[in-house]
C-alpha cells in the first residue's frame, strides 16, 4: 500500500557547510556539503529505498535528483536507530535551498515518504 503523506515517525536533521576550497565564485560554482541524520522514532522498522531532492539556486534554477538509497546505501532502521551521512551539492549562486523526501518501506510492506524539510545553502556572511 502506498501512503502519499509524509510519515511523522522518521525525523530528518540537516547541517550544511560551504566548501570554499572547491568553489569557484567567478565561474558561478558554489560547493556545499550537507550532513543528514535520519532517525526512526516510530514503532516499526523501516528501510530507506530512495531519495528525491529539489535543489533551487537564488536565480530560481531548479534541479531534481532522484535515485536509489543515499551514498550507495539503503539503511534499515529499527525503532530508535539512526543513520548519518554526508553528501554534497553544487549550485551557481552563493545561496540556495534543498528539500525533498525519502522513499521508505515499513516492515509490513507499506510504502511512505519521509519529508526532508527545506534547508538553506549559503556561503558564510551572506544571510543574516
Amino acid at each position: 500500500m502506498n501512503i502519499p503523506l509524509e510519515d511523522n515517525h522518521i525525523e530528518v536533521d540537516v547541517a550544511t557547510h560551504y566548501i570554499a576550497e572547491q568553489s569557484v565564485p567567478e565561474k558561478q560554482r558554489f560547493v556545499f556539503a550537507y550532513t543528514i541524520r535520519i532517525r526512526n522514532s516510530g514503532s516499526q522498522p523501516a528501510k530507506l529505498l530512495g531519495r528525491h531532492w529539489v535543489i533551487t539556486d537564488a536565480n530560481g534554477k531548479v534541479e531534481e535528483v532522484v535515485g536509489d538509497g543515499v551514498v550507495g546505501k539503503q539503511p534499515y532502521l529499527k525503532p530508535g536507530e539512526e543513520f548519518e551521512y554526508t553528501s554534497g551539492a553544487i549550485i551557481e549562486t552563493p545561496v540556495g535551498t534543498m528539500q525533498g523526501a525519502y522513499h521508505m518501506v515499513a516492515n509490513d510492506g507499506s510504502k511512505f515518504k519521509a519529508a526532508i524539510p527545506r534547508f538553506t545553502l549559503s556561503i558564510p556572511r551572506t544571510l543574516h
